[in-house]
C-alpha cells in the first residue's frame, strides 16, 4: 500500500522590508514571525522589499519583489512581475502586512486561499499627522481601500487599533481578531546586570537613566519627554540622564530644544543604535520610557524592555495601556502632556512609586507575550 505523506501548511506573507537590514516595528514583527511559524514545522514563503539573496532556515522561501531604492512606480512594476515569475505553490493562507506592496499583487492572488491583513496601523492617517501632501495622503487611503476590501478577515495588535480599523475603515468586528504582538525571549533577555550593560554601552553607572527607544518623528512625543524631564530635574531629586536612540527628521529640533531647556548633561542623542546593542540597551537603563502623543498600535518595544526586565513608564495612548494595565497600571500616565510625565517620574524618583522587579517584568512578558504563545494564535486565525 502506497504511503501518503501529509505536508505541513504553507503560508504565504507579503511585507513590507527586510529585519534588521530595514529597521521598524512592522517589518520586526514580520520577521519574528515567520520565524516562528517556519520553526514549528509550517512552510513559509515571504515577499517582500530588499530580500537578501539566501534566507536561515529553509523552511522559508523567499522572493525578492524590487530594491528599496528604485522610484516608486517602478517599484511597484517590479513588485507585480517580480511575483508574478515566483515558482511558490498554491499557498493555504495569505497573510498581508502592507498595503503598498499587497496593491500590485491583488489580481494574481489564487481564488479560494483565505487573505487575512495584519493592521499594524492606518497609514494614510499616520502620514497626514506626519505632514504629508493632501494628494500622498489621498492616495494612501485609496490603497488602503482597495487591498481591505479583498481580504476576508483582519488581525490587529491591540482593541485601540480594533476601534481605528472598525470605525475609520468600516471594517466589521466580526472580522477582526485581536491578537497582541510578540517578543522574542530568547534575543530579549536579562542576562546582564545593569552596571555590565553598562560597561559595554560606556554608559553613567552612577546615574539614573531613562530610555527611550524611538524614531524621531512628531506624534513619538521626544519634546514632551523633554520637557517633562526638565521639570523633573529643576527639583532636587535624581541625577537623571536621558538616553534617546532613533534617528528622524526632528533630530536638529529636538536637539535645540534639550539646548534651550538646559539639557545638555542630561541627555544624549545615540542616533541609530545598532540592533545588537538594543538588549544591552534596556538592560543598562532603569526605566524605558514613551511617551507617545498618538497612533501608537501597540508597541513592541514596551515588550522588549519587560523581556530585559525594565520596567517602562508610557503615555495613556493606543494599545501600551492594553499591556501594562494588568500588570503596573500605576505606570501609565494620566495623559500625555509633559506634566503628566513629569508628575510620575517624580513620584518614582521619591520612591513612592515602586517599580516592579526585573525578575517581575520578565515573568510577564514570557508568559504573556512570548512569540511561541503569539505566533500559534495567529497561525489559527490564518488557517481558519
Amino acid at each position: 500500500m502506497k504511503k501518503t505523506s501529509l505536508k505541513s501548511p504553507y503560508i504565504l506573507c507579503i511585507g513590507n522590508g527586510w529585519f534588521p537590514n530595514m529597521p521598524g516595528g512592522l517589518n520586526r514583527y514580520a520577521w519574528e514571525l515567520i520565524h516562528t511559524l517556519a520553526g514549528s514545522g509550517d512552510r513559509v514563503e515571504f515577499c517582500g522589499i530588499g530580500l537578501p539573496p539566501t534566507l536561515p532556515l529553509k523552511s522559508i522561501k523567499s522572493t525578492n519583489l524590487a530594491e528599496p531604492d528604485c522610484p516608486l512606480l517602478q517599484r511597484l512594476w517590479l513588485t507585480q512581475r517580480n511575483f508574478a515569475r515566483r515558482n511558490g505553490e498554491k499557498p493555504d493562507a495569505i497573510n498581508l502586512h502592507f498595503a503598498l506592496y499587497s496593491l500590485p499583487l491583488l489580481s494574481q492572488l489564487p481564488e479560494g486561499v483565505p487573505i487575512t491583513f495584519t493592521f499594524h496601523g492606518p497609514w494614510a492617517w499616520e502620514s497626514e499627522r506626519e505632514g504629508a501632501s493632501k494628494l500622498g495622503v489621498l492616495a494612501k487611503q485609496w490603497m488602503e481601500q482597495q487591498v481591505y476590501r479583498r481580504c476576508d478577515r483582519f488581525i490587529v495588535l491591540s482593541r485601540a487599533f480594533g476601534i481605528i480599523l472598525h470605525e475609520r475603515y468600516r471594517i466589521p468586528w466580526s472580522r477582526i481578531y485581536v491578537i497582541p504582538g510578540g517578543v522574542d525571549t530568547q534575543r530579549f533577555q536579562a542576562n546582564l546586570s545593569r552596571s555590565r550593560a553598562r560597561q559595554k554601552l560606556g554608559w553613567p553607572e552612577d546615574r539614573f537613566i531613562l530610555f527611550c527607544p524611538r524614531r524621531l518623528v512628531r506624534r513619538m512625543g521626544i519634546d514632551v519627554l523633554l520637557q517633562a524631564l526638565a521639570q523633573t530635574r529643576s527639583r532636587p531629586l535624581g541625577n537623571l540622564w536621558l538616553a534617546i536612540a532613533g534617528k528622524g527628521a526632528q533630530r536638529d529640533a529636538l536637539e535645540q530644544l534639550a539646548l534651550e531647556l538646559n539639557l545638555e548633561n542630561n541627555v544624549s542623542f545615540l542616533g541609530f543604535l545598532p540592533d545588537e546593542d538594543l538588549p544591552i540597551a534596556y538592560q543598562a537603563a532603569d526605566l524605558t520610557v514613551i511617551p507617545s502623543q498618538a497612533l501608537e498600535g501597540f508597541g513592541l518595544v514596551v515588550l522588549e524592555s519587560l523581556a530585559c526586565g525594565t520596567p517602562v513608564l508610557v503615555t495613556p495612548v493606543g494599545g501600551m495601556p492594553e499591556i501594562l494595565d494588568p500588570f503596573t497600571p500605576q505606570l501609565i500616565a494620566e495623559n500625555t502632556s509633559a506634566d503628566a510625565i513629569a508628575t510620575q517620574l517624580q513620584a518614582i524618583l521619591a520612591s513612592n512609586l515602586p517599580l516592579p522587579s526585573r525578575e517581575a517584568c520578565r515573568d510577564y512578558a514570557e508568559q504573556n507575550f512570548a512569540w511561541t504563545k503569539i505566533a500559534g494564535e495567529v497561525r489559527s486565525v490564518l488557517l481558519q
